[in-house]
């Protein structure tokens, strides 16, 4: 049995959502951590745990990064992590479907990635990494993250559909 844990400063989280319908809106979680428990070196037995600190949120907009903390939307302060628990994994090629528990604000729901394996090799180091891009969909309001506003021409001003982007670097405990 193999644990792994996320490098943090070799790995990134974020998340892409529609502004107005016509332009996107990028953010990452600045503080995050995660194991990975296999007994296959393929991962195709993973088990995956996550969590990352909704006050660590950043779209690079103090005021908006206030608003997402806030009662409008993750309420930081009441649920300070975001997690995810793995249920099952299917080996898809080189690649794999990764479905887990998501919880965010509270409100547990399963959810399905694509996780792209980008290998397994040594550090400068000599430690033994592996790389993942990690990629899915979700809607927000699923979660509880119903705040809206409608704009004068009757638009909405924030999609509903979340994607999340994670390129994660896993390095293997000795």
């Amino acid at each position: 049995m193999a644990t792994w844990t996320i490098d943090a400063m070799h790995s990134e989280v974020g998340f892409k959502v529609k502004h107005l319908v016509i332009s996107t809106v990028s953010g990452k979680f600045k503080s995050f951590e995660g194991t990975v428990v296999a007994e296959k070196d393929d991962f195709s037995d993973a088990k995956i745990t996550f969590s990352a600190d909704v006050d660590s949120i950043d779209t690079g907009v103090e005021q908006r990064d206030a608003h997402l903390k806030g009662a409008d939307f993750f309420e930081a302060e009441t649920y300070p992590k975001l997690t995810f628990v793995s249920t099952s994994i299917e080996k898809d090629g080189d690649d794999y479907k990764l479905t887990g528990d998501l919880t965010l604000k509270g409100v547990t729901k399963p959810v399905t990635f694509n996780v792209e394996h980008g290998g397994v090799g040594l550090s400068m180091y000599g430690q033994t990494v592996g790389g993942f891009e990690v990629t899915g969909k979700i809607n927000r309001k699923d979660f509880g993250l119903t705040w809206n506003a409608v704009t004068e021409a009757g638009g909405i001003a924030v999609s509903e559909d979340v994607k999340l982007i994670a390129n994660i670097e896993i390095v293997k405990e000795a």
